[in-house]
C-alpha cells in the first residue's frame, strides 16, 4: 500500500522539517480533490485522477497512485462514467490511515 522506500528517500531529498511540510500540504491538497470527487463531479476526472496520481506517487501512496492511473486511463478513454470513484477515495483513504499510524516508524 505504501512505498516506504519512497518515503525515506522523500524525507532525506527534505529533510525533516521540509518533509513535515510536504505531508501537510498533500494532505490538504489531494482532500480537496477527494471531496469533489465525493460528490460526484466527474466534469475533470481525467485531469483530477493525473493530480492524484502523480501526488501520491511522490509520497509513496502506491496503490491510490495506481487506482488513479487506471482511473485517468479509463478517462481518457471516453470511460469516465466506469471509473469506480468509491474505490479510489476507499484506497486514498485506507493509505492516508496507514501512512500516518506508521511514518513515525517507517519513514
Amino acid at each position: 500500500m505504501i512505498d516506504w522506500p519512497r518515503v525515506r528517500e522523500l524525507k532525506d531529498e527534505v529533510g525533516d522539517d521540509g518533509f513535515a511540510e510536504v505531508i501537510e500540504l498533500f494532505l490538504e491538497e489531494v482532500e480537496e480533490v477527494i471531496e469533489k470527487l465525493g460528490t460526484g463531479d466527474r466534469s475533470q476526472l481525467e485531469q483530477d485522477l493525473h493530480f492524484l496520481k502523480g501526488s501520491a506517487l511522490n509520497l509513496g501512496f502506491e496503490t491510490f497512485s495506481n487506482l488513479c492511473l487506471e482511473g485517468e486511463r479509463m478517462s481518457a478513454n471516453g470511460q469516465a462514467a466506469d471509473v469506480d470513484v468509491a474505490k479510489i477515495i476507499a484506497a486514498y483513504h485506507g493509505s492516508k490511515a496507514t501512512f500516518l499510524a506508521d511514518v513515525g516508524t517507517q519513514a
